[in-house]
This record gives C-alpha cells, sequence and structure tokens, in this order.
C-alpha cells in the first residue's frame, strides 16, 4: 500500500463515509434520521430494526434489542455528523462509526455530495 493512502483518504472532503450509530427503537432511529436529512447532514439514511446486541456496560453483560442506523455523508461532514449524533442520542455513550468504501458508483457519490452541501 503506497505511503500517502491514508492521507488521501484524510483530506479527501468529498469521500464518501457511511457513519453508523445504534438506538433503542425504531421511532428514535426515524427521529435521528429525519434530523440528519432536515439538516443536510445525510443523503440517505438506512434503518433495520430487530438488531440483538450484546455488550459489557458498567460491569455487566447487556441484552438488548436495537435499531442500525446506517447515513450516506462525506468525510466533509464528519466532525458536524458525530458532533449531532452525540447531541441528540440517548444513550450515554453511543457507538458512532464511520467507513469510508474504497469503491462506488460516481453517479452516487455525486449525488451524496450534493446532497450534503451547506444549506443555503
Amino acid at each position: 500500500m503506497p505511503q500517502n493512502f491514508t492521507n488521501d483518504l484524510i483530506t479527501n472532503q468529498n469521500q464518501l463515509l457511511v457513519v453508523v450509530t445504534s438506538l433503542p427503537n425504531m421511532e428514535d432511529a426515524k427521529a435521528l434520521a429525519h434530523h440528519l436529512l432536515g439538516e443536510k447532514l445525510a443523503a440517505c439514511v438506512q434503518l433495520m430494526g430487530g438488531m440483538q446486541s450484546l455488550y459489557q456496560w458498567e460491569g455487566k453483560v447487556c441484552d438488548e434489542q436495537e435499531v442500525l442506523l446506517a447515513a450516506k455523508t462525506t468525510q466533509s461532514k464528519w466532525a458536524e455528523i458525530s458532533r449531532f449524533i452525540q447531541e441528540k442520542h440517548s444513550y450515554d455513550l453511543p457507538e458512532i462509526l464511520a467507513f469510508s468504501p474504497m469503491q462506488y458508483a460516481r453517479q452516487y457519490g455525486e449525488w451524496v455530495q450534493a446532497e450534503v452541501k451547506s444549506k443555503p
């Protein structure tokens, strides 16, 4: 892998980003999705209900039903979308992960970029 590969991803503000978080129920997930779209922080948000999460929290194993939220955005929105999710989320420590797809259809990438441009 070339030495500058990672730096190219970090500095490419138009690079697509898939931001993932989990929420306790579909109502909360839909509300957050609508906020992300309304604030132009995401072009598309997908929700997947019925996810079973097992995790350790405060010394005990928790077993919960959750909804997975995946928001499509760009690298330029990372700081804003992660801060927004942190502020709006009901969990004390929400999962906020971002993944950059290595390949995607050019037209889809252009659409996402156009949708998350700053509000007029």
